[in-house]
């Protein structure tokens, strides 16, 4: 556990590394805002994340938008922890031990199993949150399948189709045909 330990701070200094992003080239310090204006970049801004590693600083830039003071950190969405302190590896792993089991254990399995220290709540919210998101894509699933989206046929229109259906297949519980005597139909010439 120690060495598992030490590994953890290892990779997670190393990461602290790969995390420090340089400011913008001058070419490259307006964003789009989605007030339909520019945001400016205006200083490098640090974040703690939390890793499959442990905790990591990120040094990212800052934009803000002078007319609706909206605020944006590109990395974090290429990084995909916008708006959370937890890295897309870490918020998978507490949906699976919140989903799992109480929250509460699902905290201590995170200590156990990953080392890692997150609050009971932050287990709740991860694993519903993620919850609700999958609700939400099985849902448009389902509205989809039930609008009955056929692909469109290439090709010229087929004059006569023919369906057959084989009966030979059936499936037949033993409950059903237990203790019944079968009678068989003699076979007509011809078929």
């Amino acid at each position: 556990m120690a060495i598992r330990s030490a590994l953890h701070q290892a990779g997670a200094a190393a990461l602290t590394e790969l995390l420090q992003f340089d400011p913008p080239a001058p070419v490259q310090r307006q964003l789009s805002c989605a007030c339909g204006h520019s945001a400016h970049y205006v200083e490098l801004r640090s974040k703690t994340v939390l890793t499959a590693l442990g905790e990591a600083e990120c040094l990212r830039p800052y934009f803000l938008c002078d007319h609706c003071h909206r605020g944006q950190f590109p990395v974090d969405v290429e990084l995909d922890v916008e708006n959370t302190a937890l890295s897309p590896g870490v918020r998978r792993m507490l949906a699976t031990v919140g989903q799992q089991a109480a929250f509460e254990q699902g905290r201590q399995q995170m200590e156990l199993l990953a080392g890692l220290t997150v609050t009971t709540k932050a287990v709740e919210r991860t694993a519903e949150a993620i919850g609700a998101d999958i609700e939400i894509r099985q849902q448009r699933e389902l509205e989809q399948a039930l609008q009955l989206t056929l692909p469109i046929p290439l090709g010229p229109r087929i004059p006569i189709l023919y369906a057959e259906m084989d009966g030979t297949g059936l499936p037949v519980v033993g409950a059903v045909w237990l203790g019944r005597t079968t009678i068989r139909q003699p076979r007509r010439p011809g078929l």
